[in-house]
């Protein structure tokens, strides 16, 4: 037993160095953090205290390597820099302006609401895909049983009619011959057939994600969600919502504007936003304002440009982004809500006519019935 643990911990350990924390975890963490340093604890006993109450095993080792780190001498930042996969970028630059500010335990608290934020959002997009997706699973396992178990015993019956049987049914009955198990040279060559069509999609999926991984390859991609019809915007909403949330989060802590440009352009996940980003970098270099950049892009809602070039105005771009966030976060909501009560009825049709479909198609005979006999 004692040789199984600790093979256990050797492997947690190993794990350590490229484990991507989740983002809920990690906004449990830093919450609990922030609300340990504010009650005045240690940083190094606040550490070993999330440790030892820390469930996920890997997460654990990390924390231990991280507080080590801190009692060696080394700060904060130097220390969670050495799991760069476990906390990213947002959350390391907040942490060296906190500790360039001493004001650590404040800037933690608004990391917290801002990852809190962001899961509740991802949450949120989840659990309105989730009903579509668990009843177009439903509706795939009933047709496969009626395929499979019920339409074989119609076909039995309809063989004995003599006739022709119309065109629906015998498409039908072929799918369900097709679906059984046959090992005879017809059906076995047909099944082959079917399954190298089905390794050609998947090695041309595959081929997809190779070139979505090069630069022009992630540009067409992201082109192509932001036309899509229905998901498009609403995509766009939640690029937007993260890019103004992130921005007014940094700036609000004391993060170079330079290097909050730079968290930003990686925390948005999109090129658009990574392409202006470096716009806005070059131009802030020179002299210029965030709101010019953005008003010659066509990526950025007209809204957003004028809330932010009011905010330049006032001095307040961080409120001005807080704000704008804001109202994506509620159009976001709306957007979701629309989609969930849109796609209810539809699902409900999309079962009916496939179900439907397959009744008819095996009554059509029996319809027929007088017009075999004769």
């Amino acid at each position: 037993m004692a040789s199984q643990s600790l093979a256990k911990q050797k492997s947690f350990e190993r794990k350590a160095k490229n484990y991507r924390i989740p983002l809920e975890s990690l906004a449990i963490f830093t919450a609990q953090l922030a609300a340990l340093l504010t009650a005045g604890l240690p940083l190094v006993s606040s550490l070993e205290a999330l440790q030892e109450q820390m469930e996920d095993p890997v997460f654990r080792v990390i924390i231990r390597e991280v507080r080590l780190e801190i009692s060696a001498g080394s700060s904060f930042s130097a220390a969670v820099k050495r799991f760069p996969k476990g906390f990213n970028a947002l959350f390391i630059s907040m942490v060296e302006a906190g500790e360039a500010s001493g004001n650590l335990a404040e800037i933690l608290q608004k990391v917290a609401a801002y990852f809190e934020s962001s899961v509740k959002l991802t949450k949120k997009v989840k659990s309105a895909m989730a009903y579509p997706i668990a009843v177009i699973g439903l509706a795939v396992v009933l047709v496969n049983v009626l395929l499979v178990f019920v339409i074989p015993v119609f076909a039995e019956m309809f063989s004995g009619f003599g006739a022709k049987l119309p065109a629906p049914t015998q498409v039908l009955i072929d799918v369900s011959n097709f679906l059984k198990p046959d090992f005879g040279f017809p059906g076995f060559i047909t099944k082959i057939s079917v399954i190298h069509v089905g390794v050609g999609v998947w090695g041309l999926w595959k081929c997809w994600q190779k070139f979505t991984a090069t630069p022009k390859g992630r540009e067409f991609k992201d082109q192509l969600v932001h036309r899509a019809p229905i998901f498009g915007p609403l995509s766009h909403k939640i690029t937007m919502s993260r890019f103004c949330r992130t921005y007014a989060t940094l700036m609000r802590s004391g993060v170079q504007i330079l290097r909050t440009l730079e968290i930003v352009a990686s925390a948005s996940g999109k090129t658009q936003v990574e392409k202006a980003c470096v716009d806005i970098a070059k131009h802030i270099s020179q002299g210029g304002q965030v709101s010019e950049v953005m008003a010659a892009n066509s990526y950025f809602p007209p809204m957003m440009k004028h809330m932010i070039k009011a905010g330049e105005s006032t001095g307040n771009v961080d409120g001005m982004m807080s704000k704008v966030a804001d109202f994506f976060d509620t159009e976001i909501d709306a957007t979701v809500g629309a989609l969930t009560s849109l796609i209810e009825p539809l699902l409900i049709c999309f079962l009916g006519v496939v179900v439907g479909g397959i009744v008819m198609a095996m009554f059509l005979p029996i319809f027929n019935m007088a017009s075999i006999i004769k």
